[in-house]
């Protein structure tokens, strides 16, 4: 069957309710079938200490999507040579489910920089954006302004960061309500971001 799928990259470290808002929405309030949470790889070339292992990270992602019938979790990126592209991970989804149409999910601060993403021209020949609102400085390229490829989805704005969340358990805060409920017990049950 054909599906028009949605794919929302991120390290997911962890992921959150905002995530999960803006994900669902776009399954939701868009032409898209389904939305892959696609969870970024650690680059073994680069240290980051914040950053959880591959698993753990997925664990999560799983735990979040559990309840909802159009979001699914993804590792491909595991499995393609480091570092990887966003344009690899396309090609390969694409040769792997080519009946399924893949979009790219990003918010509009991504979209700002996207020209200089690799080979930003391959991805629009072949794949259309979906946009979500950030409040973020800067400004979207002309070419990307009226882009047929580029479709703007009305979201709620969303100002969480997993940056924040990290640091808020560090120092001791009590943030359940921002993180989904088994995703909050998983991380405290490890001892996770302290």
């Amino acid at each position: 069957m054909n599906k028009k799928i949605g794919l929302f990259f991120g390290t997911f470290n962890p992921i959150h309710i905002g995530h999960v808002i803006i994900a669902n929405h776009m399954a939701e309030f868009s032409d898209l079938d389904e939305v892959w949470l696609v969870v970024t790889p650690h680059n073994p070339h680069k240290k980051k200490s914040t950053l959880l292992d591959n698993h753990n990270r997925l664990d999560m992602v799983f735990m979040a999507c559990e309840e909802f019938e159009h979001l699914q979790p993804s590792d491909v990126e595991f499995r393609l040579e480091q570092p990887n592209y966003t344009v690899k991970t396309l090609a390969h989804l694409q040769e792997k489910y080519p009946t399924n149409e893949f979009c790219l999910i990003m918010g509009e601060d991504n979209l700002k920089t996207f020209h200089k993403w690799k080979n930003y021209e391959v991805i629009l020949d072949n794949h259309s954006l979906y946009v979500y609102p950030r409040k973020s400085g800067g400004k979207v390229e002309n070419q990307f302004k009226d882009h047929p490829k580029i479709t703007r989805v009305e979201a709620p704005v969303i100002e969480i960061s997993a940056t924040f969340i990290r640091d808020s358990i560090k120092e001791g805060k009590f943030i359940k309500p921002m993180l989904p409920a088994k995703v909050w017990e998983y991380v405290i049950h490890n001892n996770f971001y302290k």
